[in-house]
């Protein structure tokens, strides 16, 4: 039969941190040492506290579908948490629940964007951004900022890429892939510009919020003026080491949660019920007891930012939160090193992967086609290790 597949498919870009992923496993076959800088997973076990919920609602017998947008109590753990955590005032039906943060995403640039709607992605974005506007028929429009910024947009750049068919503007703060957070004063210029252009929809995207080192979280929906427009997206994969789980969750203005209501009821359904009632508990418990993930983070950060200063060609800024570095290498493009031709930042991740047994990701895949992302997500004698080995192929 002929391989008849759509368009939309064919035109799908491979998430770039699940390629090198799935590269480095197939080189672990092969009996080769890879230390995964790679993949956005945190290496810590879910806390006990929140196993013991969901092996308490095993017991309960929770096992049946559940709401399409998530279960009344958690719904309300999430109210608490955004108005806890965020001075934002959410109600049940601004609340949906969906199987991880990614889908929240994609139901909300489902239920807004028509063909042609452009979205604003300040770049460097996380890889699956561009793809999930274009499945929705929108225009992934980038703006970049690079490490002489902090990789923060201004807001003449934001005011400049506006245009009369922009619809959404979409961005993570901690950052993903850059670990850069933006402050309650740069959330406020950006939210001036927007000001002008009412019909704008924000979608922030906050899963990281509490891996932060210091500089404090803002949400952009608490910005005056900003509340009845901002989408605030976050879930428990990162800050809870709950990956796997697949929980994500929106707060929204009313009409837009009915439609990401109307739109997973077609796709998915409602989300796990088993780790619906585990989430419950993780986010009515206080921040102070993930406090220990995000001490380890830190510390991890320090050292790896330590070690890579040490290596000529890595230009590096200090992040503030999640648990990447995003260094601008773009001194080695033209040169050979080890018999690799280093033209572009995915030349420079696959020469650290093949020589050194590093795995990275290409910043070809984030917008930011100088750099590679280095997660920290991995033991210190891991990012030791790491460093060490690309340090000896770049001499």
């Amino acid at each position: 039969m002929k391989n008849n597949l759509s368009d939309r498919i064919n035109n799908l870009p491979v998430s770039a941190t699940l390629a090198m992923a799935a590269k480095a496993r197939e080189l672990r076959e092969q009996g080769k040492d890879i230390i995964g800088l790679s993949l956005g997973e945190p290496d810590f076990n879910t806390p006990d506290f929140v196993k013991d919920a969901a092996i308490q609602a095993i017991n309960d017998n929770y096992n049946s579908y559940t709401p399409v947008d998530g279960y009344v109590e958690l719904k309300d753990a999430i109210i608490l948490k955004f108005k806890r955590d965020n001075n934002l005032d959410y109600t049940r039906d601004q609340i949906v629940v969906s199987t991880g943060a990614k889908q929240s995403i994609a139901n909300v640039a489902m239920v807004l964007l028509n063909e042609g709607d452009e979205c604003i992605l300040p770049a460097p974005y996380w890889v699956s951004y561009a793809a999930i506007v274009q499945l929705a028929e929108g225009v992934p429009v980038e703006v970049r900022a690079g490490v002489e910024q902090n990789f923060k947009i201004t807001p003449d750049q934001l005011r400049a890429a506006i245009t009369p068919r922009t619809k959404m503007i979409l961005f993570s703060s901690p950052n993903n892939p850059s670990g850069s957070v933006y402050s309650q004063a740069e959330l406020e210029g950006l939210a001036a510009v927007l000001k002008d252009y009412p019909e704008i929809i924000v979608v922030s995207d906050e899963i990281y919020e509490h891996i932060n080192y210091g500089s404090g979280h803002a949400s952009i929906a608490s910005v005056e003026g900003m509340y009845d427009r901002t989408v605030t997206i976050n879930g428990v994969s990162k800050a809870f080491a709950m990956t796997g789980w697949r929980v994500g969750y929106i707060g929204a203005p009313a009409w837009i949660a009915r439609a990401c209501n109307k739109m997973q009821g077609q796709i998915t359904s409602g989300t796990n019920c088993i780790a619906q009632r585990a989430v419950i508990t993780a986010l009515e418990a206080p921040v102070s007891k993930i406090q220990y993930m995000v001490d380890a983070f830190h510390k991890r950060r320090d050292l790896i930012l330590e070690l890579l200063s040490k290596i000529d060609g890595f230009v590096t800024d200090t992040p503030e939160g999640a648990f990447y570095v995003f260094p601008d290498i773009s001194s080695f493009f033209g040169k050979t090193i080890k018999g690799h031709k280093i033209e572009n930042a995915t030349d420079f991740s696959l020469l650290l992967l093949e020589e050194a047994l590093v795995a990275t990701v290409t910043g070809d895949a984030f917008g930011a086609p100088n750099c590679i992302r280095l997660s920290y997500a991995a033991s210190e004698d891991q990012i030791t290790e790491a460093i060490k080995r690309i340090e000896k192929v770049l001499s």
